[in-house]
C-alpha cells in the first residue's frame, strides 16, 4: 500500500501525541509537525517533552504545546480538564495518537503481580478510554478527525509470558473496533497501528540481547503514522495495520 502524503498534509491541524518524550511518540510528533501540524506533546517526564519541543522549534515547525501528565495516576477529571484546556487554547482537535504504553514484566502467567497488572491496564487501556471519552466532543468539531491506537503483534495473537501487556493490547484493539464502528457515519476515523520490532527503549527492555542495528527506526515506520493521520486515509476505518508487514 502506498502511504505517501503531501508535505503540508497536516497544515493547520492540531494533533495530540501521548508518550511524546521518546521513541515512536517523539518521532511521530516531529513528523506531524514537519507536515504542518501543531502538536500537543503529552507525557510524564517534562524534561523529555521539552527536548521534543526544542527539536520542533529548532526545525522551524509550528510551535508545539506541552501537557505533562502521568497516565498511571491521572483521573477522569484530569482528562476532562485537559480537554477544556485544549479547547480554550486551540478551539478544536484533529487527531490523537495513543502511543504511550507500559510493558511490565515478561513472566509466566501465574507470576504476574496484581499491582503490575493494574498499572498496565491503567496506562494501556483505562487511561486511553478516559482520555478518548473526554476528547470526543472536541474531535467532533474537526472537519476530519483521526484517532490512532497502538497495538502489538501480541495483541493479534497471544504469546507465552507476554501476559499483562498482550492482554492490554487485545483490549486496545477491541476498543478501537468498537469506536470505529460507532463513529463510522461521522468524520472521525479510528484505526490502530502495530509498529512491529522497532528500535526503542521498550523494545530493548523486552529483548536486551537483540542486535538493535537490525531493527527499523521509528523514522522508518512513520509513513503509516502520517497516512492514517491525514485526509488520504478517509476510507480506512476499524483497521489494525502492521507498520512492518511480513513479506
Amino acid at each position: 500500500m502506498d502511504y505517501s502524503i503531501s508535505s503540508d498534509a497536516l497544515k493547520d491541524k492540531v494533533i495530540l501525541v501521548t508518550g511524546a518524550g521518546a521513541g515512536i511518540g517523539k518521532q511521530a510528533a516531529l513528523s506531524y509537525a514537519q507536515h504542518g501540524a501543531t502538536v500537543i506533546l503529552l507525557g510524564r517526564t517534562v524534561k523529555k517533552l521539552e527536548q521534543t519541543y526544542d527539536e520542533i522549534e529548532a526545525a522551524g515547525y509550528p510551535q508545539p504545546a506541552i501537557i505533562p501528565l502521568d497516565m498511571k495516576g491521572a483521573t477522569k477529571q484530569n482528562y476532562i480538564d485537559m480537554a477544556d484546556t485544549i479547547e480554550s487554547q486551540f478551539g478544536h482537535l484533529d487527531g490523537v495518537l495513543h502511543n504511550a504504553s507500559l510493558l511490565g514484566v515478561i513472566s509466566p502467567f501465574d507470576q504476574i503481580g496484581e499491582d503490575s497488572f493494574d498499572d498496565i491496564m491503567q496506562v494501556n487501556v483505562k487511561a486511553q478510554f478516559l482520555m478518548t471519552q473526554a476528547l470526543l466532543p472536541l474531535l467532533h468539531k474537526s472537519k476530519e478527525a483521526r484517532i490512532i491506537f497502538t497495538s502489538s503483534t501480541v495483541g493479534h495473537s497471544g504469546r507465552a509470558f507476554w501476559g499483562s501487556y498482550a492482554i492490554s493490547k487485545f483490549a486496545t484493539e477491541g476498543m478501537m473496533q468498537i469506536l470505529a464502528d460507532e463513529l463510522s457515519d461521522t468524520h472521525i476515523r479510528v484505526n490502530a497501528i502495530n509498529p512491529g520490532a522497532t528500535r526503542t527503549g521498550m523494545r530493548a527492555k523486552a529483548y536486551p540481547a537483540e542486535d538493535t542495528d537490525l531493527l527499523k527506526t521509528p523514522l522508518d515506520i512513520m509513513p503509516l503514522y502520517l497516512y492514517l493521520m491525514s485526509s488520504e486515509s478517509e476510507s480506512v476505518n476499524g483497521e489494525c495495520i502492521d507498520a512492518q508487514p511480513k513479506k
